[in-house]
């Protein structure tokens, strides 16, 4: 793969017939966006409307889908793996400037990453002081009991202004980005998170593992993570 820096602006997404796919986006990968984003939605509505049993249903879930991505980011496909989008800011910059790299056109950009991070590390927040978190009414995090009351009220501010509104702004600017792509650049980026297949314009780019023994160790991987979450909502009194 070419190392040289080249105009991604020129690029606006469209191939030639015969143009060969990729596959940049393994089957776990996908899951976990379509079903976070519904669960992360759903957390939004409940939270706002009151209905607190399905909240934190919803909460528990998230935190099962969190761990899972952060033990993915390292054992992932090829694309998936936090290492195929951990810019340094000279590539941000260079993005920017016109001047990003071709891998930029097949995985997250520098911008996308930046949007991908900054979402995993508000929710991370916001469902970290979910846990810990009381309403003082009828609502109370399974882990309120294991942590000064200070931390606890603390959280509680915290998850219920600014996490919330945090969360519900970096959604919405995520949304509107990836319409902007879609419909203004004309970047195919829906329908690869629906797939996992992307044409590569530019050179070769190295595939993502996807096959049965992946899924598997994906399967296995979530298990897990959701038996911690499991084990964390039973403390709840």
């Amino acid at each position: 793969m070419t190392a040289s820096f080249e105009p991604v602006a020129r690029h606006r997404g469209l191939a030639k017939p015969g143009t060969p796919r990729t596959r940049v986006w393994d089957l776990p990968t996908r899951l976990f966006h379509w079903v976070l984003a519904a669960a992360v939605i759903g957390l939004i509505a409940t939270g706002l409307g009151g209905i607190m049993e399905w909240h934190f249903r919803l909460g528990y879930t998230v935190l099962s889908l969190l761990l899972f991505r952060l033990v993915w980011g390292f054992v992932g496909g090829r694309w998936s793996r936090f290492s195929a989008f951990l810019y340094a800011p000279t590539s941000v910059v260079a993005y920017l400037r016109g001047r990003g790299h071709p891998d930029h056109l097949i995985g997250h950009s520098p911008l996308g990453a930046l949007s991908v991070f900054a979402l995993l590390g508000f929710l991370i927040a916001q469902v970290a002081t979910g846990l810990v978190a009381d309403d003082e009414i009828s609502a109370s995090g399974p882990l309120t009991r294991f942590v000064p009351n200070s931390v606890v009220s603390a959280a509680s501010t915290w998850h219920t202004t600014v996490g919330k509104w945090t969360v519900i702004t970096l959604v919405s600017l995520h949304v509107l980005a990836v319409l902007f792509y879609v419909v203004v650049k004309r970047h195919r980026l829906v329908r690869p998170m629906i797939t996992g297949d992307k044409l590569v314009i530019h050179g070769s780019a190295a595939p993502s593992r996807d096959d049965l023994a992946s899924r598997l160790l994906a399967f296995a991987v979530f298990a897990a993570c959701a038996g911690i979450a499991t084990w964390i909502a039973s403390l709840r009194v």
